[in-house]
């Protein structure tokens, strides 16, 4: 799993048949200071996720599977929507 940045939308006329009706996003992962990590992949969304909002994404292909076949090419899901991050002050040494 790791967090994401909603970039904006893909549409696909054409796709694998177990992935007619799903939404794809854009989405960037994001590093531990927020900034984008590497290229931007595509996900499903089931939740409604919006660009600019940051989500959680699964990396394991069960859950795609679990919902539209095993024979699906998927394997990156959203599975959640993040409110906030809050991450710890670092601790000093010394």
């Amino acid at each position: 799993m790791y967090l994401a940045r909603i970039e904006g939308t893909a549409v696909a006329p054409v796709k694998h048949e177990t992935l007619n009706g799903c939404r794809f996003l854009v989405a960037s992962r994001l590093e531990a200071d927020g900034s984008a990590a590497a290229e931007p992949v595509l996900v499903l969304d089931w939740l409604g996720a919006g660009k600019g909002d940051t989500v959680i994404v699964s990396t394991d292909g069960d859950i795609a599977r679990t919902r539209l076949g095993n024979t699906t090419p998927a394997r990156l899901v959203v599975i959640g929507l993040v409110d906030a991050v809050h991450m710890p002050a670092e601790r000093s040494q010394g």
